[in-house]
């Protein structure tokens, strides 16, 4: 029978081994690499953004997959979130620093992806 999982503290200048099913970067690069966690991120490279605004420009993208987005990335330390107290509550999203270090290479993967591809017919 297995006991409960003891998690490896890594030292710093360690890294994780996210190959391993325990390690605790797994789970962020998971919430990162997400078919939705991707576009928050991008999304959020330029501006910050309220929860409308977001659910605008990711299309296709249902409220309850945003919210379960946006709560694991906020979990993660990638984005902050704000909640202002009004009538509904204002809730705006941004990239912390450490979001906006590992979103640049998504946006720089992004940017080389619509670069490269041929304008789309008129017809």
């Amino acid at each position: 029978m297995r006991e409960g999982v003891q998690r490896k503290r890594v030292e710093a200048g360690e890294r994780y081994d996210v190959f391993h099913t325990d390690c605790p970067a797994r789970d962020m690069v998971d919430h990162v690499t997400s078919r939705w966690g991707v576009w928050v991120l991008i999304s959020l490279r330029s501006n910050n953004l309220r929860f409308y605004e977001l659910r605008e420009s990711i299309q296709g993208i249902s409220e309850k997959m945003l919210s379960q987005t946006l709560r694991a990335l906020v979990e993660d330390g990638l984005i902050w979130r704000k909640v202002e107290p009004t009538t509904p509550p204002q809730v705006t999203y941004g990239l912390t620093e450490f979001g906006r270090d590992v979103g640049e290479p998504l946006t720089e993967l992004f940017d080389r992806i619509t670069r490269r591809l041929s304008p789309r017919s008129a017809g």
